[in-house]
């Protein structure tokens, strides 16, 4: 399945439930593909985030050194019109540990007036409060006060954040729960795998929620979802195969 995907529908779920439908289509494995627990949301109360990476890498514990494109930040801009899609810009911050923040306000303003939707770090923050104000979600590994001697290095390169490799043009869905990559080949077919995925993990949560479960009943709802969860994969797989027109 090559189409693109509804970036809106994929919205109306959080990132657990992007991360349970991804598995039902086993095109990788369960603990591949989404963002270590350091890489955090700076603000947990937003919506979720979904967009194409838009890529960099960032210093801060020194001046550039002369050779050093002054232009990538322009480029870095450039290229969200290149995606098919709105930008999440991604850093990764060459320091480890960080000398210093990797974004700020104005940093965040300028991403969203030409188009951004989301930035993640692997690197820290600052300027939080005023950030806030933009409803600019952010991810990042903590949060620094000073920006050192900050300055970008590369764009349009694979980067490495939170434990995975990020492409650029690499579609992203994040919120307070982390980050996660999904891929390009089910990408159309995933808000279909999360609704259907809710409606029969719903066979078990809803008598539990109601107070109407004991455990004999429990365990049946149980089984009963699982097997619907199979049939829900062997559905999926025809989904994405490749048509006689696609070979």
């Amino acid at each position: 399945m090559s189409a693109l995907p509804d970036l809106t529908e994929l919205q109306q779920f959080d990132t657990p439930t992007i991360c349970n439908a991804i598995e039902l289509f086993e095109v990788r494995p369960r603990t591949a593909g989404y963002m270590q627990r350091e890489i955090a949301a700076c603000f947990p109360e937003l919506p979720p985030m979904v967009g194409y990476a838009a890529t960099a890498t960032f210093r801060s514990s020194a001046p550039p050194a002369a050779d050093i494109d002054p232009g990538v930040s322009a480029r870095l801009i450039s290229s969200f019109a290149e995606l098919p899609g709105p930008a999440v810009v991604v850093f990764q911050d060459l320091d480890d540990p960080p000398a210093g923040a990797t974004f700020g306000d104005g940093m965040c303003l300028t991403y969203k007036t030409f188009g951004a939707v989301g930035l993640i770090t692997s690197g820290a923050a600052r300027d939080i409060d005023n950030v806030r104000l933009l409803d600019f979600p952010c991810f990042s590994h903590g949060i620094m006060c000073g920006h050192g001697y900050c300055h970008f290095e590369e764009t349009g390169i694979p980067v490495e954040v939170g434990g995975l490799t990020i492409q650029p043009g690499d579609l992203l869905h994040g919120d307070c729960n982390g980050v996660v990559t999904i891929p390009r080949e089910i990408a159309a077919a995933v808000p279909y795998a999360c609704a259907e995925y809710l409606k029969y993990e719903a066979i078990v949560l809803d008598p539990l929620r109601e107070g109407r479960a004991n455990l004999e009943h429990h365990q049946e709802t149980i089984r009963e979802m699982l097997a619907r969860l199979a049939e829900l994969k062997r559905e999926l797989k025809t989904m994405i195969a490749p048509s006689e027109a696609d070979s």
